[in-house]
C-alpha cells in the first residue's frame, strides 16, 4: 500500500470492508482529495488509479478518445476457471450501452434518446402520479413505514417498465434482478458468487425479453421496446446480445439512481428538518434543490474508464489498459469547483453536477428520474407535511457504486 493512505483516515485501501466508509464516505473522499488528485489502489480489480477531483473526473468522462468505456472483459471473467461459465454473461453484458464505444454507443443512444425527451415523458405524469398516489396511501404514516419498501423500491421499476411498455403483470421479478446486478457492479472485487447471481439474473431477464420481442414485433407501439425493434429491423442495432443487452440494462439503470436519489434525498432532508421546512414554505425550490440533493449524496459514487492510449496525467505514467476510478461522489464535494461543498444548501444551483456523469454516457434516463423524484417530493411534502425519521441512524447497503438505504422508517408525527 503506497505511504499517500497512511495519511487518510480508515483502512482506506478495504473500503468494501469498512463500515465507516460504508456509512460516511465523504471524509475519506476529502482526505483523498487533500492528498493529491490521482492515487493507485490495489483494490479495485487488481489495481486501479482513482481521480479524486472534479476537474479531472470531469476530464476524464468527456474524453472518450483517451478514455474508454469497454471495460467488462477483466471485471466479469477474472480469471481461467469462471471465463466458461461466465462466457454468457460476459457476452449480454458486454454490450450493453453503458460499456461500448462510439460508434456502436453512438447509434445505440441515438435510437433511445428520442424515447427521453421531455415532452414524451410529460406524457407519463398522470401514470406516475397516480402510482405515487396509490403507493402512499397503501403506507400507515401515523404508525410509521418503511419509505424503501414502500414506494422508493418499486416505482422507478414500475415507471421503466411503463416507458418499455411491458404489461403491469410482468414487472414482479425486475427489482430482484436489478439488485443481483446492483450488487456484482457495486464490488471492488466481485466474487464468483456475485458474478453467478449477476448471471443468473441477467439472463433471466434475456428470457423474459426473448419471449416479449416477438409479441411486439406483432403488435409494435411507440415504446422504447418498440423503437428498438424498429432499429433492428433498420439494422442499426444487432438482433441477439446486443438487443437484449439494451432492454435488460435499460431496466437496471433505469432502476437503481431513481431509488437511491428518493431514499437518499429524503434521509438528508428529514436528518435536518430545516430543509424539509424550507421546500414546504417555498415549493418552487424543489427542481434546483433535487440536483443539490444529487450533488451532496450521489446514488453513483463512481464509475470506470480503460486508459485506450499510454498517457501521463499528475506526472503519473498511466498504460493502455489501466483502469480509471472516476470518483463522482468525490468531485461533487470538491471545495474547488463548490463552495462549502459539504453543505446541503437547497438553493444552490450545483453547475458541472456529475451524478449523471458527463460527455457522451451522461445518463440518458436523468430527466426521468429528475421527473420522479420531482413527483415524489411534491405529493410528501403535501400529504405528510410533519414526515419525520423513526430511526436517526441511516440503514446503508454497504453497495460502493451505488449508495443508497436497504430501509428508511418514517412516520407522520403528532
Amino acid at each position: 500500500m503506497s505511504a499517500v493512505w497512511a495519511k487518510v483516515p480508515g483502512p482506506l485501501g478495504r473500503p468494501m470492508v469498512d463500515a465507516a466508509f460504508r456509512a460516511d464516505p465523504y471524509a475519506t473522499y476529502a482526505a483523498l482529495r487533500e492528498a493529491g488528485p490521482i492515487h493507485w489502489s490495489e483494490e479495485f480489480f487488481g489495481g486501479a488509479w482513482l481521480l479524486t477531483r472534479h476537474a479531472d473526473v470531469e476530464a476524464v468522462l468527456r474524453d472518450a478518445q483517451r478514455f474508454s468505456a469497454q471495460r467488462t472483459g477483466g471485471w466479469v471473467m477474472q480469471d481461467e476457471a469462471a471465463r466458461a461459465e461466465l462466457k454468457d454473461f460476459q457476452q449480454l453484458f458486454a454490450r450493453a450501452m453503458l460499456f461500448l464505444d462510439a460508434p456502436d454507443h453512438t447509434c445505440i443512444r441515438g435510437v433511445l434518446n428520442a424515447g427521453f425527451r421531455n415532452e414524451v415523458l410529460r406524457q407519463f405524469v398522470p401514470a406516475i402520479e397516480l402510482r405515487v398516489d396509490d403507493l402512499l396511501d397503501a403506507v400507515d404514516m401515523h404508525a410509521g413505514f418503511d419509505f424503501m419498501q414502500a414506494l422508493a423500491r418499486p416505482l422507478p421499476a414500475e415507471v421503466m417498465a411503463l416507458l418499455m411498455g411491458i404489461p403491469a403483470d410482468d414487472r414482479g421479478e425486475f427489482i430482484t434482478w436489478s439488485d443481483d446486478l446492483a450488487a456484482f457492479i457495486g464490488a471492488p472485487v466481485p466474487s464468483l458468487e456475485l458474478a453467478r447471481r449477476a448471471r443468473t439474473s441477467l439472463l433471466a431477464m434475456s428470457a423474459y425479453f426473448e419471449q416479449l420481442l416477438p409479441q411486439r414485433r406483432r403488435a409494435p407501439g411507440d415504446d422504447l421496446v418498440s423503437r428498438l425493434l424498429r432499429a433492428e429491423e433498420a439494422g442499426t442495432i444487432q438482433p441477439g446480445s446486443e438487443l437484449l443487452s439494451q432492454c435488460a440494462m435499460l431496466l437496471f439503470a433505469g432502476h437503481e439512481t431513481t431509488r437511491n436519489l428518493l431514499g437518499n434525498g429524503l434521509q438528508a432532508l428529514l436528518s435536518d428538518r430545516k430543509g424539509w421546512q424550507r421546500l414546504q414554505q417555498e415549493p418552487a425550490l424543489l427542481p434546483g434543490a433535487l440536483r443539490e440533493l444529487l450533488r451532496f449524496d450521489s446514488p453513483v459514487q463512481y464509475t470506470g474508464r480503460r486508459v485506450a492510449v499510454d498517457l501521463v496525467l499528475h506526472g503519473r505514467q498511466l498504460r493502455r489498459g489501466d483502469l480509471v476510478i472516476a470518483l463522482i461522489a468525490s468531485a461533487n464535494r470538491d471545495p474547488a469547483r463548490y463552495e462549502q461543498a459539504d453543505r446541503l444548501d437547497l438553493a444552490r444551483r450545483p453547475g458541472g453536477l456529475l451524478s449523471f456523469g458527463a460527455g457522451a454516457h451522461v445518463c440518458i434516463g436523468a430527466s426521468l428520474t429528475l421527473l420522479e423524484a420531482e413527483i415524489v417530493f411534491a405529493r410528501l411534502l403535501w400529504r405528510f407535511p410533519q414526515l419525520e425519521l423513526v430511526d436517526a441512524q441511516p440503514n446503508w447497503s454497504g453497495n460502493l457504486v451505488y449508495r443508497g438505504l436497504n430501509a428508511l422508517p418514517v412516520r407522520q408525527a403528532p
